[in-house]
C-alpha cells in the first residue's frame, strides 16, 4: 500500500471513528458533519470527499456490501444456487466488518437510533435494485426471481446485524457470524421439504 492509501485509509478511520464517538453522545439527530470534521481536525469539504453523509461515515459496511455484490458474477446456473452464492459473498462481507470496523457499538446503534435504520432501509433498497438489475443482465434468471433473490440477500444481511445488536442490548455474549449462520439456515429450512 503506498503512502497516498495509506493516507486515505487512516482519514477513512479518522472519520468512522470520530462519527461513531459523536452520535453514540449526543445521537443521530444532534451530531453534524462540521461537528465530525471538527473533532477530526478536517473541514467539511474534506469531509465530503471521503463519505456522502454522516450516516455513511458511519456505516462504510453498507457500501462495501454493494459493492461487492455489483461485482458478483454467477457460477451458478440456477435462481436456488445463485442465492446461495450470494449469501456466501454477503458472508464474506461480514466477517469482513467484523474484523475491521467496531461493529459491537454500531449495532447497538441501530438498534437505539431510528434514524439508521431509515438509513439502512434506504441503503437496502439501493442494493436490491442494483442486485436484481445485475442479476436480469446476467440471462440466468427472470425479473421476479431476481428481485427474491436481492431481497433475500439483503435481509440476511440485517437480520444477522439486528440480532447481534439486540443481543448486544441485552448484555448477551454472542458472535456476529453465529447470527449471519443461523439466519441464513433459517432461510434454508424454509425451502427445504420436510
Amino acid at each position: 500500500m503506498g503512502i497516498r492509501e495509506r493516507h486515505r485509509t487512516q482519514m477513512l478511520n479518522e472519520i468512522q471513528a470520530a462519527t461513531l464517538d459523536l452520535i453514540e453522545a449526543k445521537g443521530l439527530a444532534a451530531t453534524t458533519v462540521g461537528q465530525i470534521a471538527e473533532r477530526v481536525g478536517i473541514s467539511e469539504r474534506t469531509f465530503f470527499r471521503y463519505y456522502q453523509s454522516k450516516e455513511h461515515a458511519l456505516m462504510p459496511g453498507q457500501a462495501g456490501l454493494a459493492d461487492s455484490l455489483r461485482r458478483y458474477e454467477p457460477a451458478a446456473d440456477n435462481a436456488a444456487e445463485i442465492l446461495l452464492e450470494l449469501i456466501g459473498a454477503c458472508r464474506e462481507n461480514f466477517a469482513f466488518e467484523i474484523e475491521h470496523r467496531d461493529f459491537r457499538r454500531i449495532s447497538r446503534l441501530l438498534i437505539k437510533e431510528p434514524g439508521l435504520r431509515s438509513f439502512v432501509a434506504g441503503q437496502e433498497q439501493e442494493l436490491v435494485q442494483l442486485l436484481s438489475a445485475e442479476l436480469v443482465k446476467s440471462g440466468l434468471v427472470q425479473a421476479v426471481q431476481a428481485v427474491l433473490i436481492a431481497e433475500l440477500t439483503a435481509t440476511i444481511w440485517r437480520v444477522s446485524w439486528q440480532a447481534f445488536g439486540q443481543a448486544e442490548l441485552d448484555s448477551v455474549v454472542s458472535s456476529p457470524l453465529e447470527h449471519f449462520d443461523r439466519a441464513a439456515s433459517a432461510l434454508r429450512g424454509l425451502f427445504v421439504q420436510p
